[in-house]
C-alpha cells in the first residue's frame, strides 16, 4: 500500500496508541468497544487508508503499534478465528471495493463481528477453479456493462461450492461464479460478496480423516445477491479472484514464527525431552527438517519485507509449497518418534471446530489433518506450475481449453 508524504511515522504511532489506551483503557472497556475504538483511531491495520482502520502509514510500523497494545495486555481481534476475513476477503474488498462496500465491510470484518468463508472451490473445479460452474443471472432490467458500478438489479445464484472452511460460522462469503458461459472460462466469471444467511444458502458439514468436520459443502439454490455486493466489474471475478488467491497462500504459507514455532515445535520438544525414543536415523531426519523450517520461516520473514512494497506475488506460492511438504515430513517423522504412542488419537469425535489447532493436539491428529496442507490454498501440483512459470520462468504447459467458450468444454 503506497504511503504518502504525511503518513505518520513511528514516533506519532506509539503516541497515537498510547492515547487510545488513555481514552480506552482495556481493563474497564469492553473487547468490542476496544476493538471498534482502535479500528476508529487508524491503528486496526496501519497501512490501510485512512477512514478504512489505517492512516496510510508504511506496513511495517504496525510492529510499533502492536507492541504497544500488547505491554497494556489490550485485547486483539482473535485472528486465526477470523483468518479468512483478515488474509483474503479484506485485501481484496480494499484493492476492487468501492468506498462504500469499503466501509460496510471492513470494519465489522476486523472487529471480527462477521466471521467470513470463501465459496470457490467445486466438485468439478478443484485444482481448475476457472472451470466452475455456479451461475449467476442478473435479473432482468439491471443492466450487463461490465464496467458499470455495483448498482441496481440483483443476481440469482445457483450451484455447490466444497472444501469451504468456517462456513458453519460465517455471516458473510466471498463467491465467485459464473455469469457468461458463452465466454471462456476465465472470462466469464464474477465475484460476489454472498449473505451466508440469506434464504437458498444450506451448509452440510464433510466429516473427515481426523473425525472433525471442519469443512463444508454449501448449496446455492435461487439465492438473491443484490448487485451492489458484486466486487469489481462484470466477467471479472477471475482477476479480482487472483488477488484473493495471492493473499490466501501467504496467509496459509507465510505466517510469522518465532524459531521452532508450528509443527516443527513438538517434535523438538519430544525429542529433548525423551531421550529412550532416539536413534540415529531419526536424529539425521529432525536435524535436516530443523534447518528446512527455519529457512522457511526466515524466508517468510522475507517475503513479508517484499509485501511492504506491494501486493503478494507468486512467491507466496513458493511458501505454501514450503509449508505443506514441512508439516507432511515432520508429522510423519513425529509418528515414527513415538512409535505405537504415536498412532493414539484422544479425541476422535466429530466435532465442529472453530480453529484448526496442529500444535495443542496428539501427533496422530497433526499427522493426518497435515495431509490435507498440500490441497488447501491450492495443490501443491498447481502451485508448483506457477512457481516454475511466474518465478522460473519456464514455457506454460499446454492449455487447449483457454479460448473454448466454457459452455462448449466436456465436463
Amino acid at each position: 500500500m503506497p504511503t504518502g508524504p504525511d503518513a505518520p511515522d513511528a514516533a506519532e504511532l506509539r503516541s497515537r496508541t498510547r492515547k487510545l489506551l488513555a481514552e480506552h483503557p482495556p481493563a474497564t472497556t469492553g473487547r468490542t468497544d476496544f476493538l471498534r475504538a482502535r479500528f476508529d483511531a487508524g491503528l486496526a491495520w496501519v497501512h490501510y487508508p485512512a477512514g478504512l482502520g489505517g492512516l496510510g502509514a508504511p506496513r511495517s510500523l504496525q510492529a510499533v503499534v502492536d507492541a504497544e497494545l500488547a505491554a497494556a495486555d489490550a485485547p486483539d481481534n482473535d485472528p486465526r478465528r477470523i483468518g479468512i476475513g483478515l488474509g483474503m476477503a479484506a485485501p481484496t474488498i480494499l484493492r476492487y471495493g468501492t468506498r462504500a462496500q469499503q466501509e460496510r465491510f471492513l470494519r465489522p470484518l476486523w472487529v471480527g463481528e462477521e466471521v467470513w468463508c470463501q465459496l470457490f472451490s467445486e466438485p468439478g473445479a478443484g485444482s481448475d477453479l476457472a472451470a466452475l460452474g455456479t451461475r449467476a443471472v442478473r435479473e432482468s432490467g439491471g443492466g450487463s456493462g461490465g464496467d458499470a458500478a455495483p448498482g441496481s438489479g440483483d443476481w440469482i445464484v445457483n450451484g455447490q461450492k466444497v472444501w469451504t472452511s468456517s462456513a458453519h460460522l460465517a455471516r458473510w462469503a466471498i463467491l465467485i461464479a459464473r455469469t457468461d458461459p458463452d465466454l471462456p472460462k476465465h472470462q466469464g466469471i464474477s465475484y460476489f460478496l454472498c449473505d451466508m444467511t440469506a434464504p437458498g444458502v444450506e451448509v452440510r458439514p464433510l466429516r473427515q480423516i481426523t473425525g472433525e468436520a471442519e469443512f463444508n459443502e454449501v448449496f446455492l439454490t435461487d439465492v438473491r445477491i443484490p448487485d451492489a455486493h458484486r466486487l469489481g466489474a462484470i466477467g471479472e471475478g477471475w482477476k479480482v479472484a487472483q488477488t484473493t488467491l495471492m493473499n490466501e497462500r501467504v496467509s496459509i504459507g507465510g505466517a510469522r514464527l518465532p524459531r521452532e514455532g508450528g509443527m516443527i515445535g513438538p517434535v523438538s520438544a519430544t525429542w529433548r525431552e525423551r531421550p529412550e525414543l532416539r536413534t540415529h536415523d531419526l536424529h539425521q531426519r529432525l536435524l535436516t527438517l530443523w534447518v528446512e523450517a527455519e529457512v522457511a520461516r526466515l524466508t517468510g520473514e522475507r517475503l513479508r519485507q517484499q509485501l511492504v512494497a506491494g501486493q503478494p506475488g507468486p512467491e507466496g506460492s513458493g511458501m505454501k509449497l514450503a509449508f505443506a511438504w514441512l508439516n507432511q515430513e515432520i508429522s510423519g517423522l513425529e509418528v515414527e518418534l513415538l512409535g505405537e504412542e504415536g498412532l493414539s488419537y484422544s479425541d476422535w469425535t466429530l466435532r465442529r471446530p472453530e480453529l484448526v489447532d496442529f500444535t495443542g493436539r496428539d501427533a496422530g491428529y497433526r499427522y493426518l489433518r497435515s495431509k490435507g496442507n498440500s490441497i488447501e490454498g491450492g495443490t501443491s501440483e498447481v502451485l508448483l506450475n506457477i512457481v516454475a512459470e511466474r518465478v522460473l520462468g519456464l514455457p506454460s504447459e499446454p492449455r487447449n481449453d483457454k479460448d473454448v467458450p466454457w459452455k462448449d468444454l466436456t465436463r
